[in-house]
C-alpha cells in the first residue's frame, strides 16, 4: 500500500522527468538545462529510499 508520501515522492520524480523531456526536446539552447533537472531524478529517488531506510529502523 503506498502512502501519502510515497505518491509525493512519485509525483515530484514525475514531475522532474516531465521537465526534464520538455526541455530536451525544447531544442539545442536548453539542452544543458535538461541535463542538470535530470539528475534530480535519481536525487529525489536516493533521498526516498535514505527515509525509508531510517523509519524501518525505528
Amino acid at each position: 500500500m503506498l502512502k501519502i508520501s510515497d505518491i509525493c515522492i512519485l509525483i515530484s520524480v514525475a514531475v522532474a522527468f516531465l521537465t526534464t523531456a520538455y526541455l530536451w526536446f525544447q531544442g539545442a539552447d536548453t539542452k544543458q538545462e535538461a541535463l542538470f533537472t535530470a539528475t534530480w531524478i535519481p536525487s529525489i529517488l536516493t533521498f526516498a529510499i535514505y527515509f525509508k531506510v531510517i523509519a524501518r529502523k525505528d
